[in-house]
């Protein structure tokens, strides 16, 4: 597999999860002595002239960069995610999703994130302009505003190799 192709999750000096990046620029943080390897690939290697280097799947900054607020914007991506992708009340998977205002607009409800979910297209039109509980509908969950650590997790949940997983608060 090609270094571009490689992912490596990068943590700040804390080991607060900041992003994921391929493993070329990760080898470029690591030699440039920005940052430090915690965690290697178990069988490849990166060969140079001379040496031979294990592969990283982490690497620590070895700066504290200090990250302002990050705001998560309310947008049908965000809900998506926020949901993984489930319908909240039947909890269906795989097919195109809708968002669902659990208190309908038309009724004074607001597209705040505790308001908007997931939605399959067959609970929608059954739950209409009704709220769940007139409709005889359960929310699987309660929706609520997510972190920005929310989102990055569920945003890399195909991708998150199981030695990320304690950094990433998933273990």
């Amino acid at each position: 597999m090609p270094l571009q192709r490689s992912k490596v999750l990068v943590l700040n000096s804390s080991y607060e999860p900041l992003t994921v990046c391929n493993a070329q620029k990760a080898l470029v943080l690591l030699f440039g002595g920005k940052a430090v390897p915690v965690a290697h690939h178990p069988e490849r290697v990166v060969r140079t002239f001379s040496r031979t280097y294990p592969l990283p799947t982490i690497v620590r900054l070895s700066v504290f960069v200090r990250i302002p607020f990050r705001r998560i914007m309310l947008n049908r991506k965000n809900i998506f995610l926020r949901d993984n992708f489930r319908c909240q009340y039947c909890g269906k998977t795989g097919t195109p999703m809708t968002i669902d205002h659990i208190l309908p607009r038309s009724r004074g409800g607001e597209s705040t994130w505790e308001n908007l979910i997931t939605a399959c297209p067959r609970c929608n039109a059954v739950k209409g302009d009704r709220t769940p509980r007139e409709a005889g509908m359960l929310l699987l969950k309660q929706p609520i505003k997510p972190n920005h650590l929310i989102l990055f997790t569920q945003y890399l949940s195909p991708l998150v190799k199981e030695d990320w997983k304690p950094y990433l608060y998933m273990s």
